[in-house]
């Protein structure tokens, strides 16, 4: 105990030190600086990647009787007893624990530390569905809270130190922002192209360590969230080259399932796997009498793993809406015809009004919407033109 014990303080010191290296910090910091009050424990869910760590890490610098502890480092020991061991030799009152899916059972040692600890506990994890049950079996005891990767808003923020205004959908279709929302269209390429992830600002070329984050989750992440065999885990990466390498629409349970040689419902267990892993967005057909075949999108900018830009940036849009309404919690659907026509790309409903939404390129326009039924239609253009029809695909990165 004495030998962990030793090692576990050297890295929580390490951790202040290095928060040292980040100034500014992300939006949801202020939030949980505010939460520090309550008795309730704070879970924070966001894929690899999005500075989970670093926020923790700056938490920690801030808050004197806190101690930071990561659960990836390997070393094995009992939460409640060391949290009740902190609590007694460093008299700590906040514990900040990152990555805690990796400690089995974890549920049931925050209810104990809850129970009989004085102690606050704020968490993190990279696998949604290990945060979703831990707030189900905590119930009232805990709060959670997303850290997407960097909306657009963020990533103006962190390059010049200008935090614009939040839009809400409403806003963008009916035209309601502020020049300066258009100002900075010139950073959204190399934003979608890399800058989403936060470690980019520091890294110019950030896809190598994107790539090492993908082999972690599928490697560790997933095993610890799903009993899987390594030929299994082998498979999971397969599919994975064949979504990126795949255009939006060639994907399915079916092209999943022949590709892999194995079974539709196999194939939806994997995509379920890497969307709770939050890997991939699973998005559902709204229609009648259409198939429930799900549309397959990635997080954003995986797909750049598995393809140079122009093969692959029609999909990253795409990708890039799915994060931005997923991340502001707005409901969207695709649209998919009964015979398997050309529809626009997805729907959503907003208020009382159904807007059908294509994300645009050259040449797109009012044909898109032929057939098409809704209050509204709306193209999102990369370009950043505006018109009746017409709005600039980036003012999505405004939405939280």
């Amino acid at each position: 105990m004495f030998s962990t014990l030793t090692n576990l303080i050297e890295l929580d010191q390490l951790a202040r030190r290095d928060a040292a290296n980040y100034p500014r910090q992300r939006v949801l910091y202020e939030t949980l600086q505010r939460q520090l009050q309550g008795k309730h424990f704070c879970g924070i869910v966001g894929p690899r990647g999005a500075g989970k760590t670093v926020l923790l890490k700056q938490l920690a610098e801030t808050r004197a009787n806190s101690f930071y502890l990561s659960l990836d480092t390997g070393i094995e020991f009992d939460l409640f007893e060391l949290t009740k061991h902190l609590q007694e030799t460093l008299k700590i009152d906040t514990l900040l624990v990152d990555e805690i899916h990796f400690q089995p059972g974890y549920a049931a040692e925050l209810k104990k530390i809850y129970d009989f600890l004085a102690v606050k506990v704020i968490y993190t994890s990279s696998v949604a569905l290990a945060m979703a049950a831990s707030a189900f079996d905590l119930s009232r005891r805990v709060r959670l809270f997303k850290l997407p990767l960097f909306s657009f808003r963020e990533y103006i923020f962190f390059k010049t130190g200008e935090l614009l205004p939040r839009l809400a959908l409403d806003d963008i279709i009916q035209r309601h922002w502020e020049p300066r929302h258009l100002r900075y269209i010139y950073l959204f390429e190399p934003y979608l192209k890399g800058g989403l992830l936060p470690f980019s600002l520091d890294e110019p070329d950030p896809l190598p360590l994107l790539r090492n984050i993908l082999e972690k989750i599928v490697r560790r992440d997933v095993p610890a969230i799903a009993s899987l065999r390594v030929e299994e885990l082998e498979r999971l990466e397969r599919m994975l080259t064949f979504i990126g390498r795949s255009s939006v629409d060639g994907i399915s349970y079916s092209s999943i399932s022949r590709n892999l040689g194995i079974t539709k419902y196999k194939a939806a267990s994997y995509l379920e796997i890497m969307s709770q892993a939050l890997v991939l967005h699973i998005v559902f057909p709204r229609g009648a009498n259409v198939m429930r075949e799900p549309k397959v999108l990635m997080a954003p900018p995986y797909r750049l793993l598995f393809g140079d830009d122009e093969r692959t940036i029609g999909g990253l849009r795409e990708d890039f809406f799915a994060a931005m309404m997923s991340a502001a919690e707005l409901p969207f659907d695709y649209l998919k015809s009964t015979r398997g026509q050309k529809t626009p790309d997805f729907l959503t409903t907003y208020g009382k009004e159904d807007i059908v939404l294509e994300i645009g390129g050259k040449g797109k326009g009012r044909s898109q919407f032929k057939g098409v039924t809704a209050d509204r239609k709306i193209i999102l253009s990369p370009t950043g033109q505006i018109d009746d029809l017409r709005r600039p695909l980036h003012l999505l990165g405004y939405l939280y």
